[in-house]
């Protein structure tokens, strides 16, 4: 059975010493056009949108920061802290998505202290260009043909040529467009319920959706940490559970006070 072989330079332009990435172009872009998302929202809601500009900078340095700690502490602990000047260097790569998202949760509680807004209220709008976020990662992760699948015959199967010649999960795009479609799932219920209602449910479900994916994918992924645990979990699907915990029981809570009115 013959394999799509996926071959594409993860760089896009070189300018000198200087490189731009799809990951970089990607991950980048998807805050700017998140930004637009935000906008809309604010104008639906009649908020002003001039607070945006200082969210986008305050969202965008948690998340790289956070991300960026998950992973030198969670994936290659041992590396990182006997070598701790490279945590700095993120060009090189490592980002861990639920750092990110702790990561973007304390920025945000940081902006609504300093502009005083509705801490609850800003979550709630940022979970919808949070999933658009999440896919351009994975899409960025194929550029860089990292984050492999596990060896599979599957016709649908991609050869990383770059890595090696077997056939794999494309698991970046199964990520990517379940994403994706929680994007569509985020704006068809916030389209159609009323703003409170927006408020109480949008988060759980986008924790619940988006970490649950994440566990069960992770039995298509290669090993992603450097070490091993006697738990029968990757450290992906260990530090997935308690957002799916966390996302259950809030979206419980949310229920009940929804049908309370």
């Amino acid at each position: 059975m013959e394999h799509f072989i996926w071959n594409v330079d993860p760089v896009l332009l070189h300018l000198g010493p200087l490189q731009l990435r799809w990951y970089g172009l990607l991950f980048v872009g998807s805050f700017f056009l998140g930004l637009y998302i935000l906008q809309w929202i604010f104008k639906r809601e009649s908020r002003d949108p001039v607070i945006l500009d200082s969210l986008l900078i305050y969202v965008m340095v948690g998340a790289v920061v956070g991300a960026r700690l998950m992973h030198c502490l969670a994936y290659e602990p041992d590396f990182y802290l006997s070598h701790p000047l490279e945590i700095l260097k993120v060009w090189k790569g490592g980002l861990a998505s639920h750092g990110g998202m702790l990561g973007v949760l304390f920025a945000l509680w940081l902006f609504a202290k300093k502009y005083n807004e509705n801490y609850l209220w800003l979550i709630s709008r940022v979970t919808i260009p949070g999933a658009l976020t999440a896919a351009f990662v994975r899409f960025g992760n194929l550029f860089n043909s990292e984050i492999l699948g596990l060896p599979t015959d599957k016709p649908w199967a991609i050869i990383f040529e770059r890595v090696d010649m077997l056939p794999r999960h494309p698991v970046q795009l199964y990520e990517a467009f379940a994403y994706l479609t929680l994007l569509a799932i985020l704006l068809v219920v916030y389209k159609r319920v009323s703003f409170s209602v927006s408020t109480k449910i949008l988060p759980p479900l986008f924790l619940t959706y988006m970490f649950t994916v994440r566990f069960f994918l992770e039995y298509t992924k290669t090993k992603q940490a450097d070490y091993t645990w006697d738990l029968p979990l990757t450290t992906g699907q260990a530090l997935s559970l308690p957002f799916i915990v966390i996302g259950v029981i809030w979206f419980m809570i949310a229920l009940k006070q929804i049908r309370r009115g």
